[in-house]
């Protein structure tokens, strides 16, 4: 057998996906890769928010590894720090920690005489292949309200929160209904001085029960390792055929039953009219990041907790002012209003061959070839690229996929087949335009404004149901590719 090259290999994120890249090139005997990470810790998202009630919209066992099930999880959906323990347990246990360079930015990624150069603060390297795993919501978008920066208390983004603001006694503002909002009212309401939410739209709420783990299950799938694969597969399935996998994308019979659990569950859960009206939204539910959460609508009714539906108009020292005239006193503002969900890996600059900036590249908008790699970007791959599947699918399982497409590429590399890879820019235009044309049917542009939409109206999501985004990167296709032999 011949002996396969070293490659070198540039991961850019040590979060879920960057963890999932290492993984994969160690089990494949590669050893030779470089995580980069700007932080201290590994986790991404899970490692930066830390607001009160976090907790994962998907089933644990779902959102885990398939390598690296976890027979401990405390509940069916678990919460942010049970989450992020896990990674870093992954990070240890696979010994992927001597790999990363912590407190490490990548300030550009330059292709040039075959090879990709990475520039951080402390010089540049030259590596064969780079990952971005970057990540989806990274980068906190905050608000453009006039006079938020004259606001004379504690002020912060949920993504950036500050533990060392005591809340039980004082009256708090919340900008922001997404499942972030939700989640924090849950966690604070009825727990606080004052609640006051500020809601621009109303979202339908999908209700979830979160059922604890009982220590008997925690012992059986411990000791007999199979349940964890049955219970992957069991929700797996769960997600992607009987929920949202199908119901977002093509008119089903799972459309119309989410669809009607929604407001089955506005009806039944809140019983004013007045309330009931104010937090019914005029558009499809599905049509934004559905919400899936068990108490809000409980924690929303409670004493102390006040929703405002009139629009912002400014921010005083002492609160936030409604378009009505009303000022609304408060002590801590918190921002719970998202992330630049386009941003991908920017502002990292990324340069092509000949010269091409991802920015020139991405004038018209985010694209990609089946959501991972780039015309004129040779040996380049992204984790959570553009239109991947993040609105109905588990991000574990979408970051497996990618990195084993990248894999794929990376093993002719190292046997000495391919030097180069690169998606032709007519495969990657037919591609897209394929997206485009199936979007009609799914249920993101029924009509509402979200994170979801890129330039053109369109979302930056992928059109069909997720195992099909799991076969084509399952089966890669040479002759799309610019390819220099070795």
């Amino acid at each position: 057998m011949a002996e396969k090259r070293a490659v070198k290999v540039a991961i850019v994120g040590a979060g879920m996906s960057g963890l999932c890249m290492a993984a994969k090139l160690q089990d494949a005997g590669i050893d030779t890769f470089t995580i980069f990470e700007q932080a201290d810790e590994v986790g991404g998202t899970w490692r930066d928010n830390t607001y009160p009630g976090l907790t994962c919209d998907v089933p644990s066992r779902y959102y885990s590894y398939s390598f690296r099930p976890n027979p401990q999880w405390s509940r069916v959906m678990s919460a942010g720090p049970e989450i992020q323990a896990y990674f870093q347990q992954v990070a240890t246990e696979r010994n992927i920690r001597p790999h990363i360079r912590f407190g490490t930015e990548v300030i550009s990624a330059v292709y040039r005489d075959g090879r990709w150069s990475v520039r951080t603060a402390s010089g540049e390297d030259a590596f064969d292949v780079l990952i971005t795993a970057t990540g989806v919501l990274r980068v906190p978008r905050y608000p453009d309200i006039p006079g938020l920066d004259m606001f004379a208390g504690p002020i912060f983004h949920s993504a950036r929160w500050d533990h060392s603001v005591p809340l039980s006694d004082k009256r708090i503002g919340l900008i922001g209904t997404g499942s972030t909002g939700v989640q924090i009212t849950a966690a604070l309401g009825g727990n606080v001085r004052g609640l006051k939410i500020f809601q621009r739209t109303a979202q339908w709420v999908l209700p979830a029960p979160n059922v604890r783990y009982s220590r008997l299950t925690k012992a059986a799938l411990q000791r007999w390792p199979v349940m964890n694969k049955v219970g992957y597969r069991v929700w797996q399935a769960y997600v992607e055929r009987a929920t949202l996998g199908r119901a977002t994308v093509e008119p089903c019979w799972q459309r119309r039953v989410l669809s009607a659990l929604c407001r089955w569950n506005l009806r039944l859960s809140v019983r004013n009219p007045d309330m009931r009206r104010k937090l019914t939204p005029s558009y499809e539910a599905m049509c934004k990041r559905q919400i899936i959460a068990g108490r809000y609508y409980r924690a929303i009714q409670k004493p102390g907790v006040d929703l405002v539906t009139e629009a912002i108009d400014h921010v005083e020292p002492t609160g936030v002012v409604t378009s009505d005239g009303v000022l609304h006193e408060l002590d801590v503002l918190v921002l719970a209003t998202g992330f630049d969900s386009h941003a991908y890996m920017r502002p990292m600059q990324i340069v092509g061959e000949n010269g091409v900036t991802l920015e020139k590249a991405w004038r018209d908008g985010p694209r990609a070839y089946r959501s991972v790699a780039l015309p004129g970007f040779p040996n380049l791959f992204m984790l959570m690229g553009p239109h991947s599947p993040v609105g109905n699918q588990s991000l574990v399982i979408i970051a497996e996929s990618q990195a084993d497409y990248a894999l794929w590429w990376i093993d002719k590399i190292r046997g000495g087949h391919v030097v180069a890879a690169a998606p032709t820019e007519t495969a990657t235009k037919l591609y897209n335009d394929e997206m485009k044309a199936a979007m009609p049917q799914t249920i993101w542009v029924t009509g509402c404004n979200s994170w979801y939409l890129g330039k053109d109206g369109l979302p930056e999501l992928f059109p069909w149901r997720p195992v099909r985004h799991r076969e084509l990167l399952s089966t890669p296709e040479p002759t799309d590719f610019e390819v220099r032999a070795g």
